[in-house]
């Protein structure tokens, strides 16, 4: 293996499109699976404009309000627990394409629902879609992945992720805008707020039909017994690296287990939980603890609390979603070159300091009679700054990072079992945040809220320098052979 952060002379040859399996094709599979990204982001963002609709729809009082934004979480922890044991054992590929059908089902129900518990129910089945495709597609790019390169690849899935949040945000400032407000009629007579969920079937379909040409992955083909179909497989991805030393390599890391099962997350000699696993779910759990769904589920109802009009208030999130995009790039280009852990050290302190500044600006606000707040002129651009650098720290960090690590520091014989417990773990932490935020803002109102995520911020960066290797370089095959020679070690 080559220096950390380097390919090695095959792995160069390949990148670089030399032989048959080239970059070009590795590309096109990791831009397919990033597809699951893009409706993972326009999915949980669509709600953003379109809750006080709802609220005003459906009657709903402020709890019945945050359980209709927070019930896709609840589906997404399901469907990430399930998720990655259906797929070590069926396949990557054919639970992708189930969950392509369910993000269409659900954007098609969720416009169309009548009621609270209609709505909810097309809401937690795009859950169900969102919870698999967090896990599912990172998990699918390390897979197929140079290691020189997968950190770019997987933050492919993140870069996806936040543009279709900026997308959704478009899509409902567009149709807000053309029909007065999220409330009102637009085309054929029905809501606007319906249009912009019926406005997700395009690229759900889209998902749908290019993962028919996707290959399964190497690693689940070789852990399934179908060896050859791993080697047609590697010969389309990287023909230049010696395949059969290649099926030998993953094969070795998989022996010791005839089939993953989710009992492989638990330490056999101790009984106890794989400290990777601890590792993983601390990270799942601190990336929604600092409170960035708020801005992006809430963000409306947010930036209107702080006195902005309706229109300016979507129109925020555009530049909210802007943000968002143009700074995971900046983790493209830094994740393979800077490594993993600086840059979550390094935007988990910056995420606080933000966060600290958006306190004292919400916390020092006058309150109207009207309820909402009365900041001047200077404190709403301190506030809007703020929050703006609050994203682009998360954005270059926490995004597009903890998946990359989620999908790459597990053993391969446990890597399935392992990304649905933190993939549970962080939808119900997302669910925490996103129900109990109403309640926050109702409360003790915006300044302590926003206190609270900042004190989180802080409990980030101590977790990073304490308990997280870097896995810049590494092959995932290395990486399990580690993991196994440290449980080893431990033995007595």
């Amino acid at each position: 293996m080559s220096d950390a952060g380097e390919l090695d002379e095959d792995e160069l040859t390949n990148a670089s499109g030399g032989g048959n399996g080239n970059l070009t094709a590795i590309l096109f599979f990791s831009f397919v699976a990033a597809l699951g990204g893009f409706l993972f982001g326009f999915d949980s963002g669509v709600i953003n404009g379109t809750v006080d609709a709802l609220q005003t729809e459906f009657n709903s009082s402020e709890a019945g309000t945050g359980f209709n934004v927070a019930s896709i979480l609840l589906g997404s922890a399901v469907g990430a627990f399930f998720a990655g044991n259906l797929a070590d054992r069926f396949g990557r590929r054919p639970v992708l394409i189930l969950t392509a059908l369910a993000f269409t089902v659900s954007a098609l129900g969720s416009g169309a629902s009548s009621g609270s518990a209609g709505f909810v129910f097309f809401r937690i089945l795009g859950g169900l879609a969102v919870g698999a495709a967090s896990i599912l597609c990172p998990a699918y790019i390390s897979e197929i992945a140079p290691p020189g390169i997968r950190g770019s690849l997987a933050t492919l899935q993140q870069l996806m992720i936040v543009i279709g949040l900026f997308m959704a945000f478009v899509n409902n400032y567009l149709i807000a805008g053309a029909a007065g407000s999220a409330s009102e009629t637009f085309w054929l007579g029905y809501g606007a707020w319906r249009w912009m969920y019926w406005m997700e079937t395009v690229p759900a379909a889209l998902f749908f039909f290019t993962l028919l040409f996707i290959p399964e992955t190497p690693r689940y083909l070789v852990a399934a017994g179908k060896e050859n179909e791993a080697r047609t497989v590697l010969g389309r991805l990287r023909t230049a690296v010696n395949i059969d030393d290649k099926i030998a390599d993953i094969r070795s890391t998989l022996e010791k287990e005839s089939r993953p099962s989710l009992s492989d997350i638990i330490q056999k000699h101790t009984g106890q939980i794989h400290p990777l696993v601890w590792a993983g779910l601390g990270l799942a759990i601190l990336q929604q603890f600092t409170g960035i769904n708020v801005v992006f589920y809430y963000g409306a109802t947010l930036w209107q609390a702080a006195g902005f009009t309706e229109a300016s208030a979507l129109l925020t999130n555009v530049v909210n979603g802007s943000v968002n995009v143009f700074f995971t790039f900046v983790a493209i280009a830094l994740i393979d070159r800077v490594g993993r852990k600086p840059l979550l050290q390094v935007g988990a302190f910056g995420q606080a300091v933000m966060l600290g500044i958006m306190t004292y600006a919400f916390g020092t606000a006058a309150v109207a009679e009207s309820g909402s707040l009365e900041m001047g002129e200077t404190m709403g651009l301190v506030a809007l700054v703020a929050a703006n650098g609050f994203i682009a720290f998360f954005a270059f960090s926490w995004g597009p990072v903890m998946w990359v690590m989620l999908g790459e520091m597990f053993p391969n014989k446990f890597r399935g079992a392992a990304l649905s417990v933190c993939g549970v773990a962080q939808w119900l932490a997302n669910f925490t945040i996103t129900m109990t935020f109403p309640i926050m803002l109702e409360n003790i109102g915006l300044g302590l809220s926003y206190g609270i995520y900042a004190f989180f911020g802080l409990v980030a960066f101590a977790f990073i320098a304490l308990f997280i290797e870097e896995t810049k370089g590494r092959t995932l095959e290395d990486m399990s052979r580690e993991a196994e020679a440290g449980i080893a070690t431990q033995q007595p």
